[in-house]
């Protein structure tokens, strides 16, 4: 794959690139005009989007960042973004151009103040993994195989205005208006610095590794802290393959109830038990090791759930709340999803939109065990995703609604619904966690 030299860190020459970036979607227009009068509009616009992912995808990797995590976060929303959006910006998720040797070094001794050589007894300065915000390196001491985590260049200087820049994009695609919509780009703002953070990082996953080592089936790595700093991390090498690429060949019904319980399990502990959740499930945070054990990593993003919203968030998860007309639209008051300034039509709109989407998604909280490999359950998400996207009449509502906390605990479960579907997983026992 080819590297980079180079990355774009000022306010000025990221913007430059977003510009560049979109005048090609402005040809891409072009071309699509004077494709559906020659062929059918379908076809036409299949190739538009197809294009424009991959130009986009493209501008969007040369910055990395907070612009790749943001594209990265999108294609978990597979309901929202036509197919080739998703098909591209999930490779933002592991497998992105990574920095070259020389720019490696330069970095690294920025850094630590110390060139590799001089901490490892070898360092591999040609990466194994690059994602979003930084990539891996092979690193040796002491006969210990270790994986290095290096920052790009920038990065964390650049979120704020990355975010700034992208901001009018989402606030369209999501309709959010009003006064008060700041407060979900301050979320998101607060939790990519978080993510930059990598000596929180370091003490989040040690924590986590802590709180769950006693779940079957599922493995740590060892962080080294004299060995880390702000932009670095060194971890264990664990050995195994991305989940994304296991499930492409694996045919043991078995051991995927065996890797999925112990990822619902990982994930119910951590919401119910420790009230704080590593919400960037995605496949290629996640191993499956040569004993058929998962394995977890990076845990830059962790979610705390707060007791004001985790009562009612999983209240409405219960069926007889969800059917019980007045506790149901008091729990959606208590979670900002109706607002005091709604217009009747709203009210009557957004109540049944969520009654629908909450009867469908929290159907494996009302089972003692679900078949997370139904077709069908999953079609149906998909398939109401499409609707509402679709609905003009949600265009001309206010999209500003919901808590803030909504935007990565959602995240968290259409992840994990996601990767426990790509798994096949069935008889998933749902509350497993309290016996563990």
């Amino acid at each position: 794959m080819k590297t980079i030299d180079r990355i774009p860190t000022t306010k000025i020459q990221r913007a430059s690139k977003l510009v560049q970036t979109g005048a090609k979607v402005g040809v891409n227009y072009l071309k699509y005009y004077g494709d559906k009068l020659v062929n059918s509009e379908f076809d036409a616009k299949e190739r538009l989007n197809q294009n424009n992912a991959e130009d986009i995808y493209d501008g969007l990797k040369s910055l990395k960042g907070s612009a790749l995590k943001v594209a990265q976060m999108l294609s978990m929303e597979k309901s929202i973004l036509p197919q080739a959006y998703v098909d591209k910006f999930s490779l933002a998720q592991f497998s992105v151009p990574p920095l070259s040797p020389p720019l490696v070094i330069k970095s690294f001794k920025k850094y630590f103040g110390k060139h590799p050589n001089d901490l490892f007894d070898t360092f591999d300065a040609t990466s194994v993994n690059a994602a979003s915000i930084g990539q891996v390196h092979k690193a040796f001491k002491d006969g210990k195989k270790l994986a290095v985590k290096i920052q790009y260049p920038g990065v964390a200087d650049s979120i704020s205005s990355d975010l700034s820049l992208v901001k009018p994009i989402a606030i369209k695609m999501f309709n959010i208006k009003g006064k008060d919509s700041d407060k979900y780009f301050k979320e998101v703002e607060n939790k990519l610095i978080e993510e930059t953070n990598y000596i929180l990082e370091v003490e989040q996953s040690k924590a986590i590794a802590k709180a769950c080592k006693h779940i079957p089936n599922l493995e740590f790595p060892d962080y080294y802290e004299e060995l880390s700093s702000d932009r670095i991390i060194t971890m264990d090498w664990m050995q195994g393959e991305h989940l994304s690429e296991f499930v492409a060949h694996n045919t043991s019904q078995a051991l995927s109830n065996k890797l999925g319980q112990a990822l619902w399990d990982f994930y119910m502990f951590q919401l119910h038990e420790l009230r704080k959740v590593h919400a960037d499930p995605h496949p290629g945070n996640f191993l499956v090791s040569e004993e058929g054990k998962l394995i977890a990593l990076d845990f830059g993003c962790m979610k705390e759930v707060p007791e004001e919203f985790y009562r009612p968030y999983f209240e409405l998860a219960k069926k007889k709340n969800i059917n019980n007309p007045e506790v149901f639209k008091e729990k959606l008051y208590a979670l900002e999803i109706l607002r005091t300034d709604d217009s009747l039509e709203e009210l009557e709109f957004f109540s049944a939109m969520f009654h629908e989407m909450l009867s469908l998604f929290t159907k494996p909280f009302h089972v003692d065990t679900f078949d997370f490999s139904d077709a069908d359950f999953f079609g149906k998400i998909t398939e109401l995703g499409a609707k509402y996207s679709k609905s003009s009449e949600l265009r001309k509502m206010n999209g500003n609604r919901g808590s803030k906390h909504f935007i990565y605990i959602n995240r968290t479960f259409f992840g994990l619904y996601n990767l426990m579907f790509d798994l096949k997983a069935k008889d998933i026992k749902i509350n497993n966690f309290k016996t563990l």
